[in-house]
């Protein structure tokens, strides 16, 4: 037997077991009372021609099962069911999360909210960069349907080589082949504000209509071929809402805007699979997909006006090929993807644009009309083997990306109004709003600029970009990995694997992240499975240099294009031609990638112990260490030194380089740390109610978030060693499914979370770099004019040399609650289906839920079965996001010259994977009606 198969056997009253053949391809049913039983096992390509039936007779009895490589038929009549079990098997960690068959069901319809409720699965166990997503084992594209979806992994086997990405928070995502039969399917979900709650950042429930059409259709072509179909057309008019404070343009009082614009957002995927068989140790896989997204008016919402509205597309297309080999023992994996994306986006209105700080955002957009084509090929050749006690696995990926970029972004220019200091006096101190308010009312009296500036009014800085809008740049990366999986003893696996990545554009050869795990299940043997497991593990994780952060150099590089910052402009509203703006002292902004740079990567080890509880239940708590280095972050090199910039004279202060003009450098300086308590409990307590759920215990602290982290002051990095973005503390989720009499299906679906920390400013450029990212002081008393009060004490927006400033990420958000739940009942007509009294629904797999005997005690008169014997199948639901109609906000405001501060002017969530926002209301209801044969 192949290590890591998967054996079921079912026999008498119902009985059904699930186990994993060890490394060395042996595998074991204890406690089997006598009776006659079918063996049925499976892996990966790979199936038993024929269950095998045996005959127990109260003595042990061994059966050597023989696999071949899967008809490309994929029988429907699935029997993988078993209650969940621990194992010392490196892909059977207990804190994985696999899901299967009716379990998807707790998942959502949508992919927005799929992806959500996949990232609230991974936890925040991902690092600093989140989970990342395999399909089929190809990194990156797009989320399938999920009605063509055949089983989700996450967490499985986190210290494997094959991955370059962290193990804690990887998700991994598997289609369906065709199936021996003609199968296919229908869903229609429909929704419309009606029933739905209004939105609490609505001063009236916004209007919102869905109307998602996605069909799944498969089965043979020939005896050796069969093919699949996904289609979908989805239409979604969102009603965006705004939720400002702007100014009156007829009276110029500061008043409260909250607008509400139907958005059309549409949505069209195609994509055919095709499956052939050439021998029976050879199977060829092809699959060509296609996806168009059309939006007008993106952009709006928010602080963002209507003016400020473009028009979005997208068209995406991958191609795929994969090939699969047994040779002997031995299984050779070669794959091969294309992926095409072509976007652009053009702005509705030309206009400069307008930023009122944490207040509003008006003009026209950025955008302009910006078109991007990215092209991108990944190769992967893997092979795996088992000699003896050793199951080893290795093999290469070879990834290529090519961006053909055209951006005259800010090329209208941007007029950005910040808080701060009223006036030379220092006496007082506005708001960004309010600084607008008094450019708009003193230009309207006739005073001069120089009066407007001297009354605390006048724009704080005025930005545009010249130059050549395209470019195109590439890059590639190779990874190659081996791994051995050894059965030291019957109850101690260790596995020991290598990994290398290089890549282009940076010049970083010393990729080595090396792997180490062992599991130990005490008292085991090769007859007698322990109920406990003990796991250890090691291991580096790199990540890659984005490719858009070499575009960003080059295009930035002060010859390209030319990024123009005016401090104190005196022209508002009127632009300047772009060669007179040395006239206003203006600088030029210059990107640069350091020549150290390296790539970033993550130190994670981790310690578990699972164990086998009794009603089918298993736990699993794990605490993993995560030392990040060389993290993404960036550095203004040629800030004025300390002492020398006065925010209040344009051009002033000595420069390092020489001349002024702010020098961003991108370098890996960042570090990262993160521990983690993490309980997971999966059950199955009968047949049809399977629960699983985990609680994480975290802390986060890091002096990054990512590429776009600037220290606070250039010259004084105290304080930037603080809360990372992911130190969320506590977190809970749990799902399930629960199928009742009469095929009714309840899928429930739970996540709470505490804040999440977010960074406080002051709402200007404090240190001439024109970043407006400069922190606040901390007052040591009330005298000191302009100070402003606080939830987190008196913060001084203007603080002096010397004065101690908060820490990054010292603002804390509101906590986040989500109840999602599935109803659906199934109705069943027509002829039965072709051995249906034989047939099991296919629950969840490994770490999850697996179905257990169909004994359920006191719950066995309401469990039931989701679906019927009937050959066609018509299943009407409901689906509900955010039952509890819990509001969650947004991204908070911390800009303390903001009147948002410290609150949120939307819901939370942002575009879904179709390009659009379906947030209208709070609470949504949607219908589903779906049609199976």
């Amino acid at each position: 037997m192949l290590p890591g198969a998967k054996v079921v056997v079912s026999g008498p009253g119902g009985v059904v077991k699930t186990t994993s053949a060890d490394n060395s391809g042996l595998y074991a049913f204890a406690e089997l009372a006598p009776g006659n039983y079918t063996v049925q096992a499976s892996a990966p390509n790979l199936a038993l021609p024929q269950a095998a039936k045996v005959a127990l007779k109260g003595e042990p009895l061994a059966l050597n099962l023989v696999l071949k490589v899967a008809s490309t038929l994929e029988k429907v009549t699935v029997d993988e069911n078993g209650a969940p079990a621990v194992s010392t098997d490196s892909a059977n960690n207990a804190s994985a999360v696999i899901l299967r068959g009716e379990d998807l069901q707790a998942l959502s319809d949508d992919p927005n909210d799929l992806a959500a409720d996949l990232q609230a699965l991974a936890g925040p166990s991902a690092g600093p960069n989140g989970g990342s997503i395999f399909i089929d084992g190809f990194s990156g594209g797009e989320l399938p349907p999920k009605e063509s979806i055949r089983e989700i992994r996450i967490n499985q086997n986190p210290f494997s080589p094959e991955y370059d990405k962290l193990g804690y928070g990887k998700i991994e995502i598997f289609t369906k082949p065709g199936s021996d039969k003609y199968r296919a399917e229908a869903n229609w979900n429909f929704a419309n504000q009606f029933w739905n709650s209004r939105n609490p950042y609505a001063p009236e429930k916004a209007s919102f209509l869905l109307n998602e059409f996605e069909g799944n259709a498969g089965g043979p072509i020939t005896r050796k071929s069969s093919f699949t179909l996904d289609a979908q057309r989805n239409m979604v008019d969102n009603g965006t809402i705004t939720n400002a404070v702007t100014v009156n343009p007829q009276t110029l009082a500061i008043e409260p805007f909250a607008g509400i614009l139907s958005v059309p957002g549409r949505y069209t995927k195609v994509s055919p699979r095709a499956d052939y068989q050439l021998n029976d140790r050879n199977t060829l896989m092809f699959r060509y997909g296609i996806t168009h997204s059309d939006v007008q008016d993106a952009g709006i919402g928010g602080f963002d006006l209507i003016s400020r509205g473009y028009h979005s597309q997208f068209t995406n297309q991958t191609v795929q090929a994969a090939d699969t080999v047994v040779l002997g023992t031995s299984i050779n994996e070669t794959r091969f993807q294309y992926y095409r994306s072509a976007t652009q986006a053009i702005a509705n209105s030309l206009d400069p644009t307008i930023q009122v700080l944490g207040s509003f955002n008006g003009g026209g957009s950025t955008n302009g009309r910006t078109f991007d084509t990215q092209n991108s090929f990944e190769f992967q050749n893997y092979t795996s083997m088992v000699r003896g006690r050793h199951s080893v696995r290795f093999g290469i990926r070879v990834r290529e990306q090519m961006d053909d970029s055209v951006s005259p972004q800010n090329f209208n220019g941007t007029f950005t109004f910040g808080g701060g200091v009223a006036d030379a006096s220092g006496e007082a101190t506005i708001t960004s709003i309010e600084r607008y308010q008094r450019t708009l009312q003193f230009e309207q009296l006739g005073y001069s600029a120089a009066q407007i500036r001297a009354l605390g009014g006048g724009a704080t800085q005025f930005s545009i970009d010249a130059g050549t809008a395209e470019l195109s740049v590439s890059q590639m990366d190779v990874g190659v990995f081996a791994g051995d999986e050894w059965r030291v003893r019957p109850n101690v696996t260790l596995s020991l694997g290598m990994r290398y990545e290089t890549q282009s554009n940076i010049h970083d050869w010393r990729d080595f992240a090396p792997r180490v795990a062992v599991a130990w299940a005490p008292g085991a043997s090769a007859r007698k499975r322990s109920k406990t497991v003990v796991r250890a593990g090691f291991g580096a994780f790199y990540d890659r240099f984005p490719l858009a952060n070499t575009l960003a150099a080059d295009r930035f590089n002060g010859t390209v294009q030319r990024q123009y910052v005016v401090a104190n402009p005196d022209f508002f509203p009127n632009i300047p031609a772009v060669a007179s703006l040395a006239g206003f002292q203006s600088t030029q902004v210059v990107e640069k990638v350091s020549s150290t740079m390296r790539a970033p990567y993550i130190v994670q080890s981790a310690v578990t112990l699972e164990r086998q509880l009794p009603a089918n239940t298993t736990l699993a708590v794990t605490y993993t260490n995560s030392h990040g280095l060389h993290l993404l972050r960036s550095e203004d090199i040629n800030a004025p030194l300390p002492g020398t910039y006065n925010p209040a004279v344009q051009g002033s202060g000595v420069f390092p380089l020489g001349g002024p003009g702010a020098v961003f450098l991108m370098e890996s300086s960042g570090i990262y740390n993160q521990n983690q308590l993490i309980a997971n409990v999966n059950a199955k307590l009968n047949a049809g109610f399977s629960l699983f759920g985990f609680y994480v215990l975290n802390r986060a602290m890091s002096n990054t978030d990512g590429i776009g982290t600037f220290p606070a002051d250039p010259y004084n990095f105290e304080g930037e060693y603080s809360h990372a973005a992911t130190d969320v503390r506590h977190r809970v989720t749990a799902g399930g499914s629960i199928n009742l009499k009469g095929n009714v299906r309840v899928s429930p679906f739970f996540v709470a979370q505490t804040g999440a920390p977010f960074d406080i400013t002051a709402g200007s450029d404090l240190y001439g770099t024109t970043l407006f990212n400069g922190r606040p002081g901390i007052a040591t008393g009330a005298a000191k004019p302009g100070l402003i009060a606080t939830a987190y004490g008196l913060l001084d927006p203007d603080p002096t040399a010397g004065e101690r400033l908060l820490p990054r990420n010292y603002g804390r958000g509101p906590g986040q609650i989500s109840m999602n739940l599935r109803i659906a009942k199934t109705i069943g007509f027509g002829a039965s289906r072709e051995g249906s009294h034989e047939e099991q629904r296919q629950p969840s797999g490994g770490g999850v839920a697996l179905a257990a005997p169909a004994s359920g005690g006191g719950l066995r008169g309401v469990i039931g079965t989701p679906t019927t014997t009937h050959r066609y199948n018509l299943s009407i639901g409901m689906s509900i996001r955010n039952l509890l109609n819990h509001t969650n906000p947004g991204p908070i405001a911390g800009n303390i010259t903001s009147p948002y501060f410290g609150f949120a002017n939307q819901v939370a969530g942002g575009p879904n994977g179709e390009g659009f926002y379906e947030n209208a209301n709070n609470r949504r209801l949607e219908s589903q009606i779906r049609f199976t044969f």
